[in-house]
């Protein structure tokens, strides 16, 4: 594939909020340094972390500001030297804090690409970084072993998709916690036992299985007050991962739990600017692309969507009302 073009369309998002004020523009094409490649993006994957900052904003973002962090794409021009080469599909997952990738064409580095395998699909491949990945280091912050018991709240999110199935490889016995509509596809991925959250009665639940000790581990991907509100059920000097941050823990129950607590966040393998830990990125993402090539982890279901103002405002209002039953994918099509 040869490059030609001098410039590229890419979808804006021209101020916060949540109506999702988007327009399609014309930008530059973008040029590689060294040691980055030029890539043709082929799809992008949306998240609720994409929904979430475009209506909140992000303190590092200027406007009009491109959304995306997930996308698959060929390689169209690499340095003599530089892998992987031209003609290669690659899954990258961008940095929160630049420009992300609903756009024709983007320049990443090239340490931090992994290499998607022959026979899986694009729209397969680019539904898996950012929330595998959280997945993965959270899991790890937790330390989550043979025996441990481990509870997920909002369990019908991409992060956790992946969480109930890398927990139940390592042993533990999974609570998840979700509307009802999602209960049959957690206890396909393997939960052991799936709560609706939004019963009244969801604590009476957790104490008549689980006695009055609390969980061993657990997966915090809200924050805020579902943070303290999950504190409570965790076992004394247990272990529990925070994807959204959290507030100010009261003194009475902190002291209670002596929590081990976890922070996770993809975005900061960019934002420390840390080589190690955007590599680890790729090692995270080649793990990814090995295990559902090879049948050990399920893919979440993806719904391919048209490159168009409409159709991303309509699938990041689905994300923020956490309505979206499949993975929204924009298949970036070019003239």
């Amino acid at each position: 594939m040869s490059v030609e073009k001098s410039t590229m369309r890419a979808l804006e998002l021209r101020q916060c909020g949540a109506e999702f004020d988007l327009a399609m523009a014309e930008h530059a094409m973008p040029v590689p340094g060294d040691n980055e490649l030029l890539v043709a993006i082929d799809y992008v994957a949306l998240n609720h972390l994409d929904a979430r900052m475009a209506k909140d904003g992000f303190c590092q973002w200027q406007y009009p500001h491109i959304l995306g962090l997930d996308a698959v794409g060929t390689v169209v021009s690499a340095a003599k030297g530089v892998f992987p080469p031209k003609g290669s599909r690659v899954l990258f997952n961008a940095s929160l804090a630049e420009q992300g990738m609903l756009k024709e064409y983007a320049v990443v580095p090239s340490h931090a690409v992994s290499e998607v395998p022959d026979g899986m699909s694009g729209e397969v491949a680019v539904s898996l970084p950012n929330a595998g990945m959280a997945a993965l280091l959270a899991l790890d912050k937790m330390q989550v072993q043979d025996g441990d018991s481990l509870a997920i709240n909002s369990a019908q999110g991409a992060v956790a998709h992946f969480a109930v199935q890398y927990a139940k490889q390592r042993g533990a016995q999974v609570f998840a916690f979700a509307q009802k509509e999602h209960h049959k596809r957690l206890s396909k991925l393997g939960a052991d036992w799936v709560f609706d959250c939004e019963s009244e009665s969801v604590c009476e639940q957790i104490k008549r299985e689980m006695g009055p000790g609390g969980f061993d581990c657990i997966l915090n991907t809200q924050g805020g007050d579902s943070f303290l509100n999950d504190l409570r059920h965790l076992r004394f000097c247990g272990r529990i991962a925070c994807l959204n941050g959290f507030g100010t823990i009261p003194e009475e129950l902190l002291f209670e739990k002596a929590p081990n607590i976890g922070v996770v966040s993809v975005a900061g393998a960019w934002m420390a600017n840390s080589l190690c830990a955007q590599q680890h990125l790729c090692f995270m993402g080649r793990q990814l692309l090995d295990d559902v090539s090879n049948g050990r982890i399920k893919a979440p279901e993806v719904k391919l969507l048209d490159f168009s103002v409409d159709t991303v405002r309509d699938a990041l209002s689905c994300l923020l009302g956490k309505t979206c039953q499949q993975r929204p994918v924009i298949r970036i099509t070019r003239d």
